[in-house]
C-alpha cells in the first residue's frame, strides 16, 4: 500500500511541476496547480498523518521510546516505517510545490523570463529550500525597485 501511495504522490507532483514550468500560467493553470496539486497533496498528507497518528495504520517506534518530534531518535523513528517515509515525503512534495507556485507567480509579476525561472523552479523541485533561497537572492533587486516605485507614485 505505502509503495503505491508513494508512487502516486510522486507522479502527481511531477505532473504539477511539469505544468508549472512548461504551461502558460493563466488563472486556470495556476488554480489547477494550487488546488489539484498543492491542495490534494495537503489533503493526502492530512489523511495519512491522521491514520498513522491514530494507530489505524502502522506507526513507527524506536528502541527504548516512541516516535516523536522532540529528539533526533524520535524523528528517526518516524521515518523507520514505510508509512512514516510516505507521509513525510508527501509533506515535502506539498510544501515544495507551494513554494514553486509562489516563486512562479512572483517571477511573473516581476517580469522575469521563463528562461530565468525554469532553473530556479527545477532546483526548488529537487531541493526546495535551496531553490527558494536562490529565488530570494535573484528577486531582491527588482523587489526593492518595485517597492521604491510604489512609494514614489503615492507621494
Amino acid at each position: 500500500m505505502w509503495d503505491s501511495l508513494f508512487g502516486i504522490a510522486n507522479v502527481w507532483a511531477m505532473a504539477c511541476w511539469a505544468g508549472l514550468i512548461l504551461l502558460p500560467r493563466g488563472p486556470f493553470v495556476q488554480s489547477a496547480i494550487f488546488y489539484a496539486g498543492v491542495g490534494l497533496l495537503c489533503l493526502a498528507y492530512a489523511v495519512l498523518l491522521g491514520l498513522v497518528m491514530s494507530g489505524f495504520v502502522d506507526a513507527a517506534s524506536v528502541e527504548g521510546g516512541e516516535a516523536n518530534f522532540t529528539t533526533i531518535e524520535g524523528v528517526r523513528g518516524i521515518f523507520m516505517s514505510d508509512g512514516g517515509v510516505t507521509v513525510g515525503w508527501i509533506h515535502y512534495l506539498a510544501l515544495d510545490l507551494f513554494a514553486g507556485l509562489w516563486i512562479a507567480k512572483d517571477a511573473d509579476q516581476k517580469g522575469f523570463s521563463r528562461v530565468v525561472q525554469a532553473p530556479v523552479l527545477l532546483l526548488t523541485f529537487v531541493a526546495g529550500p535551496a531553490g527558494l533561497l536562490v529565488w530570494l537572492a535573484i528577486r531582491e533587486k527588482r523587489a526593492r525597485k518595485g517597492a521604491r516605485s510604489k512609494i514614489g507614485s503615492k507621494t
